[in-house]
């Protein structure tokens, strides 16, 4: 049963991308609970305090955690981090614990925030973009491989005090953290990076080294230029980061676009996450990924403007192949993928 509201922080999913902003945020002093499915993982927060290793930080905080049946009270703030093919259930268990001015920030991959939005109502949704890396490693312990863009906004791209509120307390976790009249830029920019990194879970590559591939390469431009056309489509101009340029791909500029395909290979290269979270799913931990669940509102909005995604459907099919363990990791798969560029 929901009770008082509470000014504690939720973390909705501790996981790489939760467990590593919600360990910062309890370091700079801030009241933060944990929710996890993982009951394990729950139970060494409690007992053992939340790990982050790798080369950005190294520290070990004491916290709370809680399943989501455990969480009592009604919050004003949910940073919501599961996997996007979670977000509707979380964001349905979620939602008698969210106080009626309350917000949920989706610190997730993909539109998740049209899911939450649909649940929660809009007025009480939040975008965010991340791009840092991490990977959850153990009960109790994340690797934070690597910094990246951090972002949020509202959706409408007002400046409101609750979003400058947000924006402070992401300053934060990371001192470059950005506040954005555009946030819906950076969810389809990242949409066309993400494609790049979905795909190279179909080999054993690393992301830098699949990038620097020359063999990839009209593959990747046209994956890419496929998600940012309907981006375009849909009135959004999408944002870069990190060294992608989503500008060169939509105009076919050709200098521009190896320009970026380096910088994006020497970011991934200064990483110590040298996979993707789709291959890490696939490959170590052999659960189901969400790659579909990223990719499918950009297919659907692909369909309302008549566009084709012969790329997209492919990668989306060749994961799920995968994931169901009728084709493996390599095996031609981004060969396969290649020859429809």
């Amino acid at each position: 049963m929901a009770g008082p509201v509470s000014e504690s922080i939720i973390i909705w999913g501790a996981g790489a991308i939760g467990g590593t902003i919600g360990a910062y945020l309890v370091r700079a002093g801030h009241d933060v609970t944990f929710v996890d499915v993982v009951e394990e993982h729950v139970a060494a927060i409690n007992a053992e305090g939340l790990t982050i290793d790798g080369p950005v930080a190294a520290f070990t905080m004491p916290a709370r955690a809680v399943t989501p049946a455990q969480l009592t009270g009604q919050h004003r703030l949910i940073l919501l981090a599961v996997k996007a093919h979670h977000t509707e259930a979380a964001t349905r268990a979620l939602l008698p614990h969210l106080a009626a001015d309350g917000a949920v920030v989706s610190c997730q991959n993909g539109l998740n925030e049209l899911i939450i939005a649909d649940i929660v109502g809009r007025a009480r949704t939040i975008g965010a973009f991340v791009n840092f890396g991490a990977d959850y490693i153990a009960p109790g312990r994340i690797t934070y491989g690597g910094r990246g863009a951090v972002v949020v906004g509202e959706l409408d791209g007002a400046t409101t005090p609750r979003i400058t509120a947000l924006h402070k307390l992401m300053l934060q976790f990371d001192e470059d953290a950005v506040l954005s009249d555009n946030i819906f830029g950076y969810l389809w920019g990242k949409g066309g990076y993400g494609a790049i990194l979905k795909s190279s879970a179909l080999t054993n590559d690393s992301i830098a080294d699949y990038i620097a591939d020359p063999a990839r390469a009209k593959m990747l431009r046209a994956l890419v230029r496929e998600v940012l056309t309907i981006a375009r489509a849909e009135g959004v101009s999408p944002l870069g980061f990190n060294g992608f340029d989503p500008a060169a791909f939509l105009d076919q500029d050709e200098p521009a676009i190896q320009a970026s395909m380096v910088a994006m290979e020497n970011y991934n290269r200064g990483s110590a996450k040298s996979h993707s979270g789709i291959w890490r799913d696939l490959a170590v931990r052999k659960r189901p990924t969400d790659a579909g669940a990223q990719l499918a509102p950009m297919q659907a909005a692909a369909r309302r403007h008549g566009l084709p995604t012969p790329l997209v459907d492919r990668l989306v099919a060749l994961i799920a192949a995968v994931e169901r363990g009728e084709r493996q990791i390599g095996d031609g798969l981004a060969e396969e993928l290649g020859a429809l560029a």
